[in-house]
């Protein structure tokens, strides 16, 4: 499999990235990636970009060096019933939605009450992405999430920083390997996102490939060569919502 895309990153505009977006996107191209996208993190993280930022995301060329951009948002859910901490009038500035739980904006409570916060997401109508749902931050059901994932075309990430050994995230090797597991048995595709917070990062899938091996998950579900698939998985979103 030839990687042609990485949606999930960071620039320095997320407040603990290292890279400018000229930066990110150079490397990019260097690797011969035909979409990048940027996806800054919302208001509950510390130091991170407002949400001027994100209204003026129109003013940034979306070709670039010969690379696609996807300028977006790594969204925070705030609670048990899938809340999100950015307004939806900013969500017509965003070209793709990621959302996720951090530990720094959501208290973990049950594993239904994790699980429903998670859900609730999901089915917002909204995001395109769920963000590193196995890196343990709550315990969840992924059974469910999965299958509500298949039913609102919303594409769960396996997180290759999540599974990167200094990062000491003890579930997540295991939780991935059941949502790999989840998503084959149910035909549900997945996206490989490498959460790169500086440009070397970018593409960089080292830590996940071997639970790709473990599972033996078949490539026609992984979209990272398949621009052209998740694409129009994003145009079919925008047009079914009403902003």
């Amino acid at each position: 499999m030839k990687i042609l895309l990485d949606v999930h990153t960071h620039t320095v505009a997320s407040g603990h990235a290292f890279s400018t977006l000229q930066e990110m996107v150079r490397t990019a191209a260097d690797k011969g990636l035909q979409i990048l996208g940027i996806t800054e993190h919302t208001g509950g993280i510390p130091g991170t970009c407002s949400p001027i930022y994100f209204r003026n995301l129109p003013v940034v060329p979306r070709l670039m060096y010969g690379v696609e951009l996807l300028l977006g948002a790594e969204i925070n859910i705030v609670d048990y019933e899938g809340s999100l901490d950015l307004e939806e009038e900013y969500f017509k500035f965003l070209d793709i939605r990621i959302a996720g739980l951090h530990s720094l904006c959501y208290r973990p409570g049950t594993v239904e009450q994790n699980t429903s916060a998670v859900e609730g997401a999901i089915r917002n109508g909204h995001i395109d992405i769920i963000s590193h749902p196995g890196d343990g931050t709550a315990d969840l059901f992924f059974e469910p999430l999965v299958l509500a994932a298949k039913e609102n075309g919303v594409l769960l990430e396996i997180n290759n920083s999540s599974l990167n050994p200094y990062r000491h995230k003890e579930k997540a090797r295991e939780n991935n390997l059941e949502i790999l597991r989840l998503c084959k048995r149910y035909e549900q595709p997945v996206i490989l996102g490498s959460d790169a917070h500086i440009s070397f990062s970018i593409a960089d899938y080292r830590w996940l490939y071997p639970l790709l091996v473990e599972t033996e998950f078949p490539e026609e579900l992984i979209l990272n060569d398949k621009p052209d698939v998740l694409k129009a998985r994003l145009k079919r979103n925008r047009e079914e919502m009403v902003v």
